[in-house]
């Protein structure tokens, strides 16, 4: 598997926005292309919290 070049200023947006709407990591991967590692890293230097994975509904 092939890199990705770096984050686009686009791409930061993208991940704002995907990290607003309460997305889970699984969720913002298949939505980006990117490797979780690579997530998780530029959400540290944007100062974003994502979650480890969706919540499950309660019955």
């Amino acid at each position: 598997m092939g890199r990705k070049p770096r984050w686009s200023f686009k791409e930061d947006r993208r991940l704002m926005e995907l990290a607003r709407s309460s997305k889970s990591l699984e969720d913002v991967v298949r939505a980006t292309g990117r490797s979780p590692e690579r997530i998780k890293k530029m959400a540290m230097r944007l100062g974003l919290s994502i979650k480890p994975r969706a919540a499950k509904k309660s019955r």
